[in-house]
């Protein structure tokens, strides 16, 4: 008996290093894989568990709005197999980039994906209700987190929903590209994050289909938890920096009534400004959100003489460390900042 356990150890002893390196070789053959920004950069890392890790260029609290290029960046690109991005609509600075140095990578750009829906840039300022039904392009979207079907309602505009805009004179295209902030896109993006990884490394395809697959249910379970966290103060109205929530509002049919300005490389005019005052004086105690990238100094040229409280949203993750739970993280943190603001007494 002694003899036998001796030998069960030893034989342990020899398999632990031999799985290590297995493990090592394993993780050898991965693909090199490069990501645009935080939220993308979660979910594929999620998909590619147990096989390698993305690599990231807007890491920390750098913003795609404002970031420059760097030479590690240009290097990851050069050495990429795929790399996942948005679009140039978020991420103008790696078009150019990726035409020059990523000419042999997979190239996905995810605002592309099947299954989105997209709304159109609104022209920032107060927002005012409408009914005119052509809101946004909806595709097929699944259903609402209160079990209604997403793309019936997508034309069904109640108080809630806002002017929307073409904002092609702000170089972006015309739709929000913030799309990951509905948990339904991004499962469509997760859709084309696994076609598009399993393409390049079919080898891996069943790990990468099985990542997905326990992604796309931990989405599902995610929607569901947010319409209950802000379910109790999503009637009352706020303010937020730039205008990058409409899809998070458009989910759970909560009331942003204006953004101070559009997107964060574009100042505000003076009669932007005292747009947004006078609209947080008329709402009366209310909430107004800036983001961590940016200086808080318009936030409070907005609240001043006005009962209306403040509160951080962080819609790019700024705040948060790169990795496949930041997702999961960056929408709770919004729900929860959210709640805790508009649930606070004057």
């Amino acid at each position: 008996m002694k003899l036998a356990t001796g030998l069960s150890l030893a034989l342990q002893g020899l398999a632990l290093p031999a799985l290590l390196l297995a493990g090592t070789a394993h993780s050898a053959d991965a693909p090199v894989v490069v990501t645009s920004i935080k939220p993308v950069h979660s979910l594929v890392a999620a998909i590619m568990q147990g096989i390698g890790k993305p690599e990231l260029i807007v890491d920390g609290a750098a913003s795609p709005h404002t970031y420059t290029m760097k030479p590690s960046n240009a290097s990851a690109l050069q050495s990429a197999k795929v790399v996942f991005w948005v679009g140039p609509g978020l991420e103008a600075f790696l078009e150019k980039p990726l035409e020059a140095l990523g000419t042999d990578a997979s190239i996905a750009e995810l605002d592309k994906a099947q299954g989105l829906t997209k709304l159109k840039f609104r022209e920032g300022g107060a927002f005012e209700a409408h009914d005119d039904g052509d809101e946004h392009e909806a595709h097929d979207h699944g259903k609402e987190a209160d079990g209604h079907d997403h793309t019936a309602e997508a034309g069904d505009h109640d108080a809630h929903d806002h002017d929307a805009h073409e904002h092609d004179d702000h170089g972006h295209g015309e739709f929000d590209t913030h799309l990951w902030l509905d948990p339904m896109n991004a499962k469509a993006m997760a859709d084309e994050i696994t076609t598009t990884l399993v393409a390049a490394d079919p080898a891996n395809a069943l790990t990468y289909q099985a990542n997905a697959k326990a992604l796309d249910d931990r989405l599902d379970a995610l929607d569901v938890e947010i319409a209950g966290i802000v379910s109790p103060v999503k009637d009352k109205p706020f303010i937020v920096f730039h205008d990058a929530y409409q899809y998070f509002e458009h989910r759970y049919k909560v009331r942003v009534a204006g953004s101070i300005t559009v997107s964060p490389e574009t100042i505000p005019g003076a009669e932007r400004i005292s747009e947004i005052h006078k609209k947080v004086g008329d709402l009366g105690a209310t909430c107004v959100f800036a983001e961590p990238q940016f200086q808080p100094r318009l936030v409070d040229v907005v609240l001043e003489g006005t009962k209306a409280k403040a509160g951080v949203l962080d819609p790019e993750a700024a705040t948060l460390d790169a990795g496949p739970e930041l997702y999961f993280q960056l929408m709770r943190g919004i729900a929860n900042n959210m709640k805790d603001c508009l649930s606070r007494e004057s």
